[in-house]
């Protein structure tokens, strides 16, 4: 992997990172609400569990193989 990659993943990893975050605060607000929007809480639910696999997958490729 180039350091260009790497940068790039970096960089892309920080943005799913905050999304993830935003997402997390949504869903917070949405459940404090007198009458939560059951679908749109499920999406954003969806949406955060493909940010957080998302985000496991850039992390190992960050990170480099260490073999014992």
């Amino acid at each position: 992997m180039t350091e260009e990659d790497q940068r790039e993943l970096e960089t892309e990893l920080a943005r799913l990172q905050q999304e993830h975050r935003d997402l997390d605060a949504a869903i917070d607000a949405l459940h404090q609400s007198p009458a939560p929007d059951l679908l749109r809480l499920q999406r954003l639910k969806k949406r955060k569990l493909q940010l957080r696999d998302r985000i496991a997958f850039i992390e190992d490729q960050i990170t480099p193989d260490i073999i014992a």
